[in-house]
């Protein structure tokens, strides 16, 4: 009696997949195929990143129609709540909604810390929706390395829909209102002096601010805000020629004014596409992206250069220790670097 024939070998979660393999998942839709293919990637590993490159590659001609919107605002406005009720009015509508929700990270592992989809359950719950919290791992502002090539993953996949949420700290706004179509900036009211919270470099790169939590007590206070605020944008100059940003006021809880702004988007994208900037936007973005990553990229080497490893340390503790100036120590960087 012969003895069975052992079974077959099963696949580890982190073996890698032909191309094919991803990208017919994607374009099928397949959720789980979409969480594998951003941990790709997202990974640093050489083999990773030319297996990601060769699947961005083949899909992005299903990319670029999609509606990307930077969403952020300071802690306590309400952010998590506020996209969860949008990305389910966004859902009924029949739309499909991603949400890339950019994490700071942990300093220890470099792991995602906020919990996303704990912060938006019933969202991610949702068949049409498709919520990823990723980490920043240290990157400018804040924002994931990755996250324009998990936007295009997401579109390929059928997410017409792209929610960028930001941590709300430092530059990560810009760097985020950079990479999206719309940027809508969450304000509170009743916080006392209602503009002190304004700051010029984002409220200049914002396409529209909503105040959240208009109902109940805070309604009048927030009417009373967006009046201040449409006011202090009169002196800022407009973002585009062809768009002033308006304010609104809106509540998550009640579900008030969302259409609204929903509709401010549409009317955003619209205009921009019949002067043309629509078009010449996303030209300068992907520009732009392609010289961050050189940038990236230059640093990297840079960093990992044999005689700048060996000989840093020591330009690194003469500038700490203010035996050398900042300047001089980094043309001492360069050098060792040009001299190989």
């Amino acid at each position: 009696m012969s003895s069975p024939s052992p079974p077959a070998p099963t696949r580890r979660r982190r073996d890698l997949l032909p191309v094919e393999d991803y990208e017919a998942g994607l374009l099928a839709g397949d959720r789980a195929m979409l969480g594998r293919a951003i941990t790709l990637v997202e990974s640093h590993k050489e083999e990773h990143q030319q297996l990601a490159q060769q699947l961005l590659a083949r899909l992005l001609p299903r990319t670029g129609e999609a509606h990307r919107v930077g969403i952020t605002g300071v802690p306590g406005v309400g952010k998590s709540t506020f996209i969860e009720t949008l990305g389910k009015r966004l859902t009924d509508a029949g739309h499909r909604v991603a949400v890339l929700a950019v994490d700071p990270s942990s300093t220890v592992s470099g792991g995602s810390i906020l919990g996303d989809k704990t912060r938006m359950e019933s969202l991610a719950r949702n068949p049409r929706a498709f919520i990823r919290p990723s980490p920043t791992r240290g990157s400018l502002g804040g924002v994931a390395r990755k996250t324009r090539e998990t936007m295009l993953l997401c579109e390929a996949a059928g997410y017409d829909v792209i929610l960028v949420e930001t941590v709300g700290v430092g530059q990560s706004e810009i760097v985020v209102a950079e990479m999206v179509d719309f940027f809508l900036l969450l304000m509170l009211a009743g916080a006392g002096d209602e503009l002190q919270g304004i700051k010029r470099g984002i409220v200049e790169v914002a396409d529209l601010l909503a105040i959240t939590k208009a109902d109940g007590a805070n309604r009048a206070a927030a009417e009373r805000a967006r009046r201040e605020y449409e006011g202090a944008l009169h002196y800022l100059r407009p973002k585009g020629g062809n768009w002033r940003p308006p304010v609104l006021t809106v509540s998550a809880v009640e579900g008030e004014g969302l259409e609204a702004l929903w509709q401010q988007v549409q009317d955003h994208r619209r205009a921009l596409e019949a002067s043309g900037e629509w078009r010449e936007h996303r030209e300068a973005q992907r520009v732009k992206w392609m010289w961050s990553l050189v940038e990236e990229s230059l640093m990297d080497r840079f960093r990992r250069h044999p005689k700048v490893a060996q000989g840093g340390a020591e330009i690194v503790a003469a500038v700490e220790s203010g035996s050398e100036t900042p300047t001089r120590g980094a043309l001492r960087l360069l050098s060792l670097f040009s001299a190989s």
